[in-house]
């Protein structure tokens, strides 16, 4: 996805990706929020209005890791070097909204004509059916990447305990049932690690492992 969105929502998007932090998160981040390797979540803005996080657990630090870092900084020198105030901002100055970012950004990116490469909003004039390219990636929602970085982690060996910090929730089952996905590849590997515990054939007279 990153590939082929324009800034600046590839910088939002990115910062979804590997923090975690929820949509109206996204949109309520300050400049004062971001320093010293990480990005403190204060707020959130949901609707136009500012509100604390979801929950008192919300409140708290994400580690920043150097992809995003690396990001934020060079959207920091676009926006002139700011100090304070929405680190994702509209024309005038007030924290963007994300629903435009999707509809003007997003969507147009990753929505394209098999046929002719333009995407779906700009097809009104071309002489053939639009037909989605299904070389570029689906969007499923700004909370699909903060459920895939709880997939992701996971799948690279971290606990659920520490995933449930890094999300911020209140409760680790919460991050076990609805935040982390097994991913056809585990579940792959999960059968073969079983086939290499069995012994090479069965007969109905040998017995279950562990019975």
């Amino acid at each position: 996805m990153l590939s082929v969105m324009p800034e600046r929502a590839a910088t939002i998007f990115t910062v979804a990706a590997f923090t975690g932090l929820r949509r109206g998160e996204l949109q309520g981040l300050r400049w004062e929020d971001y320093g010293d390797g990480q990005l403190r979540v204060s707020r959130a803005i949901w609707e136009g209005h500012v509100n604390d996080p979801k929950t008192v657990r919300s409140k708290g630090a994400v580690p920043v890791i150097k992809h995003v870092a690396e990001r934020l900084d060079f959207h920091r020198m676009r926006c002139g070097d700011s100090q304070t105030g929405p680190m994702f901002r509209n024309l005038s100055g007030k924290p963007v909204c994300l629903n435009n970012v999707l509809g003007r950004q997003i969507l147009p990116a990753l929505k394209r004509c098999e046929c002719c490469g333009k995407a779906e909003s700009q097809h009104a004039d071309a002489k053939h059916a639009f037909k989605l390219d299904e070389k570029f990636p689906k969007w499923h929602g700004w909370h699909a990447a903060r459920r895939g970085l709880g997939s992701n982690l996971y799948a690279l060996g971290v606990p659920e305990k520490v995933i449930q910090e890094i999300l911020r929730h209140t409760n680790v089952s919460t991050t076990s049932t609805y935040y982390i996905k097994t991913i056809p590849t585990q579940v792959l590997d999960a059968m073969e690690k079983l086939q290499l515990a069995l012994p090479d054939s069965l007969s109905g007279n040998e017995v279950a492992i562990g019975t």
